[in-house]
């Protein structure tokens, strides 16, 4: 009979949060400030532990070994069904370099540079990839690192040209110690969602919980805007999004 009525308060959305809770933070999104949202979680309910991971996410999803993972997507996708997508941002990507490089904004000089970029598999990567090689050229890579915070340290040490998130750039307070360059026609950008399972229960709490504050830090990084002369900002609602393949 306990059992019976644990199983319940388990899976009942309005129990108070208790047990387990599986967090994914991708690679590319894992900054300091994002342990405030998780703090706050486990100080409102603290009878929930939390278990972070940050590889292999949208897989450890859909096999049933996480419950909630803030990811970065390709603008216009969502996780692959069952999963449900919330797009709590959209994040302009710059190509940058140290503040004392002298490297042009075009793609020939960006050609003839070395670049330091996240390992392959990454959608962005991919993109630049692409974009610089219908323009005739291939990135030169001295670098493949996947942690943000490492890839703004080797740009800024002069090891090469970087792709970094604007509001990495601006949260980071980077400006004087980057210089942002702008080639023809680069207009990248990647959306920052939170993707969970269908079924959480009492977690759902939590969860929705842990979604605001990470949009909430997102939001406060958008409001300073140093990084672009311009931004793009797609409500969620508004976007017509299509799943990942």
């Amino acid at each position: 009979m306990q059992r019976t009525e644990a199983l319940k308060s388990l899976t009942s959305s309005g129990a108070e949060p208790h047990g387990l809770l599986r967090i994914g933070i991708s690679y590319t999104l894992a900054e300091g400030t994002l342990i405030e949202p998780i703090r706050a979680l486990t100080e409102k309910y603290p009878k929930v532990r939390v278990q972070v991971s940050s590889e292999q996410l949208i897989q450890r999803l859909l096999a049933g070994e996480l419950d909630v993972a803030a990811v970065p997507l390709p603008e216009g996708k969502t996780a692959p069904p069952p999963l449900l997508t919330n797009i709590i941002a959209s994040d302009r990507m710059e190509i940058v370099q140290g503040a004392a490089g002298n490297v042009d904004s075009d793609w020939k000089s960006l050609g003839r540079t070395p670049w330091v970029l996240n390992p392959p598999g990454c959608f962005l990567r991919a993109s630049l990839i692409d974009r610089m090689e219908r323009a005739g050229f291939t990135p030169m890579i001295a670098a493949e690192v996947n942690n943000i915070q490492m890839q703004l340290a080797f740009v800024q040490a002069g090891y090469g040209v970087g792709l970094l998130p604007s509001r990495f750039i601006a949260r980071n307070r980077s400006l004087d110690r980057v210089k942002i360059l702008r080639p023809p026609s680069f207009d990248l950008h990647r959306s920052v969602a939170i993707v969970r399972v269908g079924q959480l229960g009492a977690l759902g709490k939590a969860v929705d919980l842990l979604e605001h504050g990470f949009r909430q830090l997102f939001d406060a990084a958008d409001t300073k805007k140093p990084v672009t002369r311009s931004r793009r900002r797609v409500s969620a609602k508004r976007r017509a999004a299509r799943p990942l393949r």
